[in-house]
């Protein structure tokens, strides 16, 4: 009896003693403009460590609310209702009666949805996610891409690649406007994380749907950096150079200059990059997104803008550049102005240079099975290329008054290679008897010019999304091409030579392809959600090809011989008048539209050489859908439906051989037609602010019928193979994506899940004789992520990929793993010095054609100090301290499995050192 009254006494003294530690939190909730109760709305208490749920209360019909039995502590208060906005703040709750008085909501209806939370560094208002950049901790002297990393929900692969809340971000954006072009690399890479006062995160809409204010589903993520006031009255920039410590060797070099001015709205910025480590600033492939290539289709969206897609087709006057190997001595410099007056005019000037000299040793065996037969290749190439590029990109935008506008746009881009390659190559049955051989130079020059010029001309109609608009543009490719091949190409039969043929040939090809196109386009709203788009679009596309072959005469000592069967002219006029409609809806949550377009297109083909004509006429329907349901802030579902067209290249129509492989030659084929393709995407995208975690999913699904595939045409014995483009059908593709980012707050860690699983059906033909061929590939990859401010920085991921592949050729399976272990850490010490190291492991399985696991690793490291408040770092670097850089590729297609090897830049140290410079300039007012 005495153990239980002591038991109930000091469970009363605990109580009395919890109960005094508690208090209760009250407060009305009211309407912000109306000053109304809220009634029913969901009152929670959120504790800041995890946010987990610790206690909740709904209103009454007064609007009151009453939370009782809080203990004395840290909370998030929010509320939630289905037509008010959240309202999120962390509080302080202590002992006795807190009464919060009256909270003001803010209407959906009245607020445009907008939702407005604060949490002190981070503020969510409609659609725009916005970071206090000066919360987020970086180096010294760090650059955007830096503070990126920070900042949650947003990553930053090792390649360079941004994404926010789960979405590749297609564009940066300094202070709303363009920094060097589109691409997202230069204002993270190039810009000083503490010249960043905010950093905005939204669906940039497209020119046509922020226009006309009818939103379109065309949007993409875009990152907005709002500088500093006092960052915009002065200058700063970097200057950094590093060098190999021995003279004695191969010495490495890197030197990079950077330069930013900024006087109100005039920005000024310039760079310099230089060295011969592979490092490029600006990747080359940049320039493809305009004009770069001749084996492009171009297409016009709505809004009047011309893009290019890569097709295949003949290239023998470009050499291929694979900046990942090879060794590079790179030259890359570039300008940005850009400037606004009255608000009213805005220019933006880009010109940029590029300069590669490229050198590479590439080995390659391929496997080739033709029915019953096998064919093993292996060459070995050794490339050099000079090549440089002058790319100039102007626009100048102009408000004539509060309803019309005009902008003009200009583009220039000047090409001029030269390369030379010499290949060595070898062809064997599957009895491992020679077929055939092949030693062969080829000497490139080649000059290219692209222009590019259009006229936007805007009108906005008193009545509300009821607007005009009209863009004209112009384009031109001109190319200069003089090439000399020459090679010795042997035939053999059972193993044993059987005849040589030798080639000594000048190549000269001249060809050009002009683009006109003139867009309309008018909107009418009906009633307040629903508007009709009405557009017109008329293309006209010239081309012309000439080819002349010459062989050498060993008579007059020139190349003077012309070969009729490797020389044509070629001429191509392509019209195409597109009438288009489309019913589009815009609500709060819901936006979709559906229409077409009806394409009629005509052929006018002319072999000059020939004296042939091919003409013919078609119609086409291309239909168009998009739905999106923004279900709440943060949260999206989205679907597209497209159908389009797509004509052959200049370079697939003309029936001209191309012979640079003596034993794997090509042909064009002026009876193609232009294929249809039907594309549908599915997407999901949901973002959580206070849990820090993001989950997306996308599903995509193409088929395209008269495909423009390939039939080659192989001799077994030889093992020469002719290929011609030709229309195939069955041909589709699907891919499911899947990612889900959270943060373990117990250990502040950062956890990344991405599965993936694609599969491609194509149809191929050999000897005339249709082939299906499938692959699939699946993968998973992990991504983990911590850091502690001057202390150290960690990050760990693994991508995991399995490949299928298998033809209708046989039963034969195709199939191999494939896996990449990624390791970064950064330690500091007394905050002056930091140690970084990372490790990267990649593991190839053995096939039953590869009998060996192919297995190499790359390690890295840096050590830094800092001096004079950080303004200067001395640093010293060793790349690949294993040895073991080796460009390996294995790859499954159709009816080939491949294993490449290129040459690789490997163990190098270099000393370096850095100078951060800016001017001292106005205290930013807090």
């Amino acid at each position: 009896m005495l153990k239980i009254t002591v038991t109930i006494a000091i469970l009363f003294l605990f109580s009395l003693s919890a109960f005094s530690q508690k208090a209760n939190l009250s407060g009305v909730l009211k309407e912000g403009s109306e000053k109304t109760p809220i009634y029913n709305s969901v009152v929670a208490l959120l504790t800041p460590k995890d946010s987990i749920l610790y206690k909740f209360t709904r209103s009454d019909k007064d609007g009151n609310f009453n939370l009782k039995n809080v203990k004395a502590g840290n909370y998030i208060l929010m509320t939630a209702h289905s037509q008010y906005a959240d309202y999120v703040d962390a509080i302080t709750v202590e002992e006795g009666e807190k009464k919060m008085g009256t909270i003001a909501l803010i209407s959906k209806i009245n607020a445009l949805r907008e939702v407005i939370i604060k949490t002190g560094s981070i503020k969510i208002k409609g659609d725009t996610t916005s970071y206090r950049a000066s919360d987020f901790k970086v180096d010294a002297n760090a650059n955007v891409e830096e503070l990126l990393k920070k900042l949650p929900g947003i990553q930053v692969d090792k390649n360079g690649t941004i994404k926010a809340m789960g979405e590749t971000v297609e564009k940066v954006l300094v202070d709303g406007e363009e920094f060097f072009g589109d691409d997202p690399g230069m204002a993270v890479k190039n810009l000083r994380a503490d010249a960043v006062k905010e950093v905005q995160v939204f669906n940039k809409k497209s020119d046509q749907a922020e226009f006309t204010g009818i939103d379109d589903g065309d949007t993409k993520k875009t990152i907005n950096l709002k500088l500093k006031e006092d960052k915009k009255k002065g200058y700063f920039g970097k200057v950094d150079a590093a060098n190999g410590p021995l003279a004695n060797m191969d010495s490495r070099y890197n030197s990079n200059l950077m330069f930013s001015s900024f006087k109100g709205k005039r920005k000024l910025s310039a760079f310099l990059l230089n060295g011969n480590t592979g490092q490029d600033g600006l990747d080359w492939q940049d320039s493809e997104k305009f004009g770069a290539r001749d084996d492009i289709s171009m297409n016009m969206d709505d809004d009047g803008n011309v893009s290019y897609e890569w097709t295949g087709g003949n290239t023998d006057e470009e050499p291929y550049v694979d900046t990942q190997n090879g060794f590079i001595k790179n030259t890359n410099a570039g300008l940005q102005y850009s400037n606004k007056w009255n608000d009213k005019q805005t220019l933006n000037l880009s010109p940029k240079y590029n300069k590669q000299i490229y050198t590479n040793n590439n080995s390659r065996i391929t496997q080739t099975q033709v029915g019953e037969t096998q064919l093993n290749n292996t060459t070995s190439t050794v490339s050099n290329v000079n090549r440089s590029n002058f790319k100039l990109n102007a626009t100048y935008d102009v408000k004539l008054d509060s309803v019309n506008s005009i902008k003009f746009t200009a583009k220039t881009n000047f090409y001029d290679t030269e390369s030379d390659e010499f290949t060595n190559g070898s062809t064997t049955g599957g009895d491992g008897l020679l077929k055939n051989k092949q030693e062969k130079t080829f000497i490139t020059k080649s000059d290219k010019e692209s222009l590019f010029a259009s006229v936007l001309f805007k009108h906005k109609f008193t009545k509300a999304r009821r607007t005009f608009s009209a863009n004209g543009s112009w384009n031109t490719l001109n190319t200069d091409a003089n090439n000399f091949l020459k090679s010795s190409n042997e035939s053999y039969e059972g193993g044993v030579f059987s005849s040589r043929d030798d080639v000594d040939q000048n190549k000269i090809g001249e060809k050009t392809n002009q683009n006109l196109a003139v867009n309309v386009n008018y909107t009418e709203p009906i009633g307040k959600k629903f508007a009709l788009q009405f557009a017109y679009q008329i293309t006209h596309n010239t081309g012309e090809s000439n080819y002349l072959t010459y062989d050498y005469s060993d008579v007059t000592g020139k190349y003077d011989v012309i070969v009729d069967s490797l020389s044509n002219q070629f001429k191509q006029t392509i019209t195409t008048n597109k009438p288009n409609i489309k019913l589009s809806y815009n609500a709060k949550k819901i936006n979709y539209s559906l229409g077409s377009g009806f394409g009629f297109t005509s052929f006018d083909l002319q072999d000059q050489t020939l004296n042939k004509e091919y003409k013919r006429s078609y119609t086409n329907f291309f239909p168009t859908a998009n739905f999106s349901y923004k279900y709440k802030s943060n949260s999206n579902l989205r679907f597209n439906y497209q159908g389009a067209t797509k004509q052959p290249t200049i370079d697939q129509l003309q029936p001209l051989r191309n012979n640079q492989d003596f034993f794997n030659q090509t042909l064009g084929n002026p009876d193609l037609k232009q294929s249809f393709t039907n594309s549908i995407s599915i997407s999901h995208n949901t973002y959580s602010i206070l849990t820090e975690s993001h989950f997306y999913q996308n599903i995509f699904f193409r088929t395209t019928s008269n495909l423009i595939s390939y039939n080659k045409d192989i001799d077994p014995e030889s093992a020469k193979t002719i290929t011609t483009p030709i229309n195939t059908n069955g041909n589709f593709s699907g891919n499911f994506y899947f990612g889900y980012g959270f943060k373990v707050k117990k250990i502040d860690l950062q956890v990344n899940l991405n599965p993936s699983v694609s599969y491609n059906k194509s149809v191929l033909s050999i000897n005339s004789k249709i082939n299906n061929s499938s692959t699939l590939n699946s993968g998973f990859s992990i991504y983990l992520n911590k850091s502690k401010d001057k202390k150290y920085e960690f990050s760990l991921s693994n991508r995991f990929s399995n490949n299928r592949n298998s033809t209708s050729q046989n039963d034969e399976v195709k199939s191999f793993n494939t896996n990449n272990l990624d390791l970064n850490i950064g330690v500091y010490f007394r905050e002056k010095w930091k140690l970084s190291t990372d490790y990267n492991l990649n593991s190839r399985q053995k096939t039953t054609d590869f009998q060996t696991n192919l297995t190499n690793q790359l390690w890295n490291a840096r050590l830094q100090r800092t001096f004079k408040n950080d303004e200067f770092t001395a640093y010293i670097l060793v790349r690949d301290i294993l040895n073991q850089n080796v460009g390996i590729n294995r790859y499954v297609y159709e009816n080939i499995i491949g294993e490449e090897r290129n040459d690789r830049l490997k163990r190098y140290a270099m000393i370096g050192f850095t100078w951060n410079f800016k001017n001292k300039g106005e205290k930013e007012k807090q």
